[in-house]
């Protein structure tokens, strides 16, 4: 008799050639991001995930100062895993102490990760928040350097991640094609913010795989709220907040809720979501195996994007800031600081950082000297 249980979804990454879970396992809890987890609830939590279906992990040397990697590599040795019955991330450029997208620094890195991880190869390696660091670097420094390692076997596949969804575009337009094999966006695909669904034709026309972190958009979309650090606008706080509430009253989740609506599109090969026991595994397999036998909830998803809806895809700067006199410019006159190579110009990657800053430079003093000007002119 044919089994008919629902097993979790796993999706082709791109051109890479693996099929990785639907679902991923987010390691930075495992490097107390979140508060401290013990090493039988890592333990534990890795185990549970891999019993459910779950097959691809991602962690970096910045999560938890190396802590994640350590954490991760013990759980995954501890398990006895083969090898290949997993498909592990982590990344370069962003750690503890700064950004340092440098060739030799890169190339330190992986030696380092791989010994926290105690592997010998590392199925992903990311350029991380690759927007704080110089977007031409990455093109014609960190991103040959990650190919040579991908040549001396310690990495299978490349990767760039960061907030500004720009940020790949100038990428992919500059490195030769098959350079840059995934792509990692986070807070761009969820209920209140689904930018990223603009470019996906663009990535998917570039063969490259797509993997969205922060269903939950770093806590705003959950019953406790979001960590005080969290960078959103108040507006956009309490607009969160709002749907939170209003799905409680309604006997509604909002926080599975909003996993299924990010687990929805297909066309986005794994949905990473951070987790530290064993409790918030069986409940995210739950959800997305709930997606697959009878759907979203499309009635309640649509009263929290009713409510979202004045906040619709409202985000928050990430990456190298302007000089003092340009950010005080914009504020002084109430014109949205163009911060960092973002969504706007940058987006069809035709110009240099620099020449960037020029034009967005002269447009804010353009506008503001008309302001200024203009009650002498009428």
């Amino acid at each position: 008799m044919m089994s008919t249980e629902v097993k979790l979804e796993r999706r082709e990454l791109g051109n890479t050639g693996l099929n990785v879970s639907c679902v991923g396992f987010g390691a930075s809890p495992l490097g107390n991001a979140f508060g401290v987890v013990s090493e039988e609830e890592a333990i534990a939590s890795v185990r549970e995930a891999l019993n459910l279906g779950i097959n691809y992990f991602d962690t970096s040397p910045y999560y938890g100062g190396t802590l994640s990697e350590k954490v991760l590599g013990n759980a995954l040795k501890v398990i006895g895993v083969p090898r290949n019955e997993f498909i592990l991330s982590t990344k370069c450029g962003r750690y503890v102490e700064g950004f340092d997208f440098s060739a030799e620094r890169v190339t330190r890195s992986i030696d380092e990760s791989l010994a926290r991880l105690k592997l010998d190869y590392v199925d992903i390696l990311h350029c991380h928040d690759i927007e704080f660091g110089s977007l031409d670097q990455i093109v014609n420094e960190t991103i040959p350097a990650l190919q040579k390692l991908k040549e001396a076997g310690k990495i299978r596949f490349v990767g760039i991640t960061g907030l500004p969804l720009g940020i790949f575009n100038y990428v992919l337009d500059r490195v030769p094609p098959g350079s840059v094999d995934v792509i990692l966006s986070y807070c761009h695909y969820s209920i209140n913010d689904s930018t990223l669904e603009h470019l996906l034709p663009y990535l998917k026309s570039k063969g490259v795989g797509i993997i969205n972190a922060s269903p939950l958009s770093m806590g705003l979309l959950t019953e406790n709220g979001p960590p005080e650090w969290h960078p959103a606008s108040p507006g956009l706080k309490s607009a969160c907040q709002a749907a939170a509430a209003h799905c409680k009253e309604k006997g509604k989740n909002i926080s599975k809720l909003a996993l299924q609506y990010s687990l929805s599109n297909k066309e986005i090969s794994s949905v990473l979501v951070g987790m530290n026991s064993a409790r918030q595994v069986k409940e995210n397999v739950a959800a997305a195996l709930e997606l697959t036998s009878v759907g979203k909830d499309e009635g309640a998803i649509g009263e929290i994007q009713t409510i979202l809806e004045p906040v619709k895809n409202e985000t928050w700067p990430s990456g190298r800031i302007y000089p003092t006199f340009f950010v005080f410019a914009c504020l002084y006159h109430s014109i949205p600081v163009p911060w960092g190579p973002n969504d706007s110009l940058m987006v069809w990657g035709q110009i240099t950082e620099m020449q960037y800053f020029w034009v967005t430079t002269v447009v804010v003093l353009a506008v503001g000297g008309a302001q200024i000007l203009a009650p002498y002119l009428i």
